[in-house]
């Protein structure tokens, strides 16, 4: 059998629940005739009386009284999956590593949701899989641009750089210190965010320091966490400076050598998909995130 006719489904619907043609056709915006046509059509579609037609109004038949719910449902699925569709077009789909997402943009999110209160924000706060940033689950995320080689496809709008210095609790520069030059550091409890030490070890390199062994030290799985035990004051961070300045303004962590600033090679990007680059959401957010940096950065500088 061929589908019925839908506007004699709503018809029939609407009808039904309203116990009447009236009802039925306010609801639907029609004159009362239409509906009495349309559930008439499906009648003879379906080759069964779906009304008892009463002087006082209409009364569904068994087949009517079947077919009722069947319909109800069928149409609260529909609205209720447009609704849920229409929903996710206005999302944007951010994924974003933790360390930064804790440390740096959830605490700026609500200005955006401010500003842009049509705009929908889920955020992943998580690492990329093996095979990286997966644009069918995600609009835009936030990388190093150095860390791995991307797809032509794969856009990327530079955000932040990357300067970094050691830094340590007061309680350790005490104990520990002075630190008159970086050679002083030799022999102390170096703290690292990964496995690599590549902070550590671009900083050493670049103010030509010697004695001191980036391998040492103790090793975690984040910069959050590795943070967190200098100031803990079990050893001296290689301190992102964009990323630490909580504990720096409160002076949970000082900087022995303010002055020896290193920017590493990469920047932090956001990076999208091209096809969806200038999408009306994504051009929003790239245009907040912009300035939100921005900001950050001059604030660094000066």
């Amino acid at each position: 059998m061929r589908l019925p006719p839908l506007n004699s489904l709503r018809a029939f619907e609407a009808a039904a629940r309203h116990r009447g043609y009236v009802g039925a056709a306010e609801e639907l915006h029609v004159t009362r005739g239409a509906v009495s046509r349309h559930v008439k059509l499906l009648e003879d579609h379906l080759g069964v009386t779906l009304f008892k037609r009463l002087p006082k109004g209409l009364e569904l038949t068994d087949h009517g009284r079947r077919f009722l719910p069947v319909l109800t449902e069928a149409f609260a699925r529909i609205v209720s999956e447009a609704q849920r569709i229409s929903r996710s077009g206005a999302d944007l789909r951010i994924i974003c590593p933790p360390t930064f997402s804790i440390r740096w943009l959830i605490p700026k999110l609500d200005r955006f949701r401010i500003d842009h209160p049509d705009i929908h924000i889920r955020l992943t706060t998580d690492f990329y899989g093996a095979t990286g940033f997966d644009a069918s689950e995600y609009d835009l995320g936030f990388a190093m641009d150095n860390r791995r080689k991307r797809p032509a496809d794969i856009r990327s709008l530079p955000l932040l750089p990357t300067s970094v210095s050691p830094a340590c609790s007061p309680r350790f520069l005490g104990e520990y210190g002075p630190f008159d030059e970086p050679s002083d550091l030799a022999g102390k409890t170096l703290l690292h965010e990964n496995a690599g030490h590549e902070d550590w070890k671009a900083w050493l390199t670049r103010f030509n320091v010697e004695g001191v062994d980036p391998e040492s030290g103790n090793t975690f799985p984040n910069l959050d966490m590795a943070v967190k035990a200098a100031v803990m004051g079990t050893g001296i961070v290689m301190g992102d400076l964009m990323l630490c300045q909580e504990e720096l303004r409160a002076g949970t962590l000082v900087m022995p050598f303010e002055d020896m600033k290193c920017e590493t090679d990469g920047w932090l990007c956001l990076i999208g998909r091209e096809d969806r680059w200038s999408d009306p959401k994504v051009e929003a957010f790239k245009a907040w995130i912009s300035e939100e940096s921005a900001k950050d950065v001059a604030d660094l500088v000066s």
